[in-house]
């Protein structure tokens, strides 16, 4: 294959199609498109500014991707990336292929004979081959392994990492036969410098992508377990893992709030279908279902420490994660709501907030820092970098004589804070 022959389309401009696009983009002699359907991200994209803020707007002012919200324009190129979300129903916890569907649908439509189409979106086994070849060959009218290709190369980007990058993590690939395997094992080869993995087929491809968020979420159920416990037994959680971790084969989890649409979504994609085949699932749902009840959890230990009925509480950090402008499926949303059906009012501050976005996604009352005063409580759920500059003094000027702080990730020295006053809790 001549890969100088190579025209690539990512569909799908978010926290993982971006990045990809940027770096294909730095190929000499490899044109690249970025489609979207937001006209609104494609504006800001083509004034050189990131919506995700994964890439930064200097990278995005040096490309020469040509972002559109035209979908004819994926009709040029011959390498097809589909990077879509794909979410759950909140209330059913089934898999929400909508997204990756409507993507396939327009893909088809503006696919041409020669090409490849490689599927990142995180989905359950047989999704690819199953659910999204039959819809390519009906909307193009083209025969798959005669006209075109398919593939699958799961998605590893970790929102806000800026040291496990594309061009610095092993990239799995898979194709529907050996020379497509190759060829997309080639071009993605181009920007992964960390080395590709050939899965032996797409199925196994999809399966590893569900499994490594699976593994790390019963991890981190595990440790919110054991925070369970010892709060029972007034020992710091913390320090236990420091102990334990001194051994060589510990391996280090910490106990937390688990959101996002990754940990907190996958799980569910590959629980569905087992269910589906007939299995049900004990141990993976066990460990969604313990980590979901964290957040109740975290508002009631804050409550029950309060002494006024009707508490003042300011939560700073809303997204999922910290150092990310990404607010999907964050489980400060279930925290905020335990609290205000407890009657407690809620004030709330996130540095990646914009445009009323707290306001509109949590439920809250538009705040103002002057309106922080009085506080019976301070909750510290994400730890965004810039909260780490904040002193602990200038925290209690906001509260009553024995507030509490709430440290969810320990960013603050607990010994300070009870000297300043703060009755200091954590997981």
């Amino acid at each position: 294959m001549n890969l100088n022959e190579v025209k690539i389309c990512v569909v799908g401009l978010g926290y993982v199609g971006l990045p990809l696009a940027v770096e294909f983009s730095k190929v000499t002699d490899i044109k690249v498109v970025g489609f979207d359907i937001s006209e609104e991200k494609i504006s800001k994209l083509n004034k050189g500014i990131d919506p995700t803020r994964e890439v930064g707007d200097e990278e995005i002012k040096k490309t020469d991707i040509e972002f559109t919200a035209d979908s004819k324009k994926i009709s040029e190129a011959n390498f097809i990336i589909v990077a879509v979300p794909t979410p759950i129903y909140e209330e059913t916890k089934k898999p929400d292929l909508s997204l990756v569907e409507s993507a396939s649908k327009i893909v088809g439509r503006n696919l041409k004979a020669g090409s490849t189409v490689v599927y990142e979106s995180t989905v359950y086994p047989g999704v690819t081959e199953e659910i999204c070849l039959p819809i390519l060959e009906k909307e193009s009218g083209l025969k798959n392994g005669v006209d075109f290709k398919i593939g699958y190369s799961p998605e590893r980007v970790n929102p806000g990492d800026k040291q496990h990058t594309i061009d610095k993590i092993i990239k799995v690939v898979s194709g529907q036969d050996q020379d497509t395997l190759e060829k997309v094992a080639s071009v993605y080869g181009l920007v992964c410098k960390a080395g590709v993995h050939r899965a032996p087929n797409i199925k196994t491809a999809e399966a590893a992508k569900v499994i490594e968020n699976i593994q790390r979420d019963l991890n981190i159920a595990l440790m919110n377990e054991l925070a369970l416990i010892f709060e029972k037994l007034d020992i710091n959680t913390q320090e236990v893992i420091e102990a334990a971790g001194t051994k060589w084969n510990f391996h280090k989890y910490l106990p937390g709030l688990v959101g996002g649409h990754c940990i907190g979504v996958d799980p569910y994609y590959l629980t569905y279908r087992a269910q589906q085949l007939g299995y049900e699932p004990k141990v993976i749902l066990a460990g969604r279902n313990l980590n979901d009840a964290m957040a109740g959890f975290v508002a009631k230990k804050v409550l029950n420490n309060l002494e006024d009925s009707a508490p003042r509480i300011l939560v700073m950090g809303l997204t999922f994660k910290e150092n990310v402008n990404d607010f999907r499926n964050s489980k400060v949303k279930d925290v905020i709501t335990n609290l205000k059906s407890a009657g407690a009012t809620v004030f709330a501050t996130d540095p990646f907030a914009i445009n009323g976005e707290s306001e509109s996604i949590f439920g809250l009352s538009h705040s103002e820092k002057k309106d922080w005063q009085n506080l019976d409580a301070i909750m510290c759920l994400v730890p965004h970098d810039q909260f780490k500059s904040i002193e602990l003094s200038e925290l209690k000027t906001m509260c009553k004589d024995r507030a509490v702080l709430f440290d969810l990730k320990q960013i603050y020295n607990k010994k300070e804070a009870e000297n300043l006053g703060f009755k200091y809790l954590t997981l």
